[in-house]
């Protein structure tokens, strides 16, 4: 049998079950990157001021404080099933602006790979606003 003979239905999670387990693993990955970045700039503040600072923002101190919040409540709601499709447009919005301040340099082969990484999680955040997150969550919408 080759790939060709396959029907979508035999290649697609075919259960109500597995559809809703894998939304909430999807979800719980995709949000690891947030909760755990924000809970390093928690730990590490003057570091990321700095690196703010180098970025040429203004208000350091209080982009730190947004950052934080966005990233540790957004990554927490995103994982609990929390206003989902809502959660995830405001995530999604959040890497493409942190891609374009921090890593616009695509020139240097680490900033092209960390601001398409941005990118690349934009995208699935944003499958996630399109078909929700599954009944696996606190609220489903």
């Amino acid at each position: 049998m080759t790939t060709a003979d396959f029907t979508s239905s035999q290649v697609s999670a075919s259960t109500p079950a597995i559809q809703n387990a894998l939304a909430f693993t999807g979800r719980v990955l995709i949000a690891a990157i947030f909760v755990l970045s924000g809970l390093s700039k928690l730990t590490a503040p003057a570091a990321t001021i700095g690196y703010i600072e180098h970025a040429g923002l203004p208000f350091p101190q209080l982009a730190l404080a947004l950052a934080v919040l966005v990233e540790l409540v957004g990554g927490l709601a995103l994982i609990a099933g929390y206003r989902v499709r809502l959660v995830a447009l405001a995530l999604a919005g959040f890497s493409i602006v942190t891609a374009l301040a921090f890593h616009g340099q695509l020139g240097d082969q680490n900033q092209f790979i960390h601001f398409f990484k941005n990118v690349s999680m934009a995208g699935g955040l944003l499958q996630v606003a399109a078909f929700g997150g599954g009944r696996i969550a606190f609220h489903r919408n």
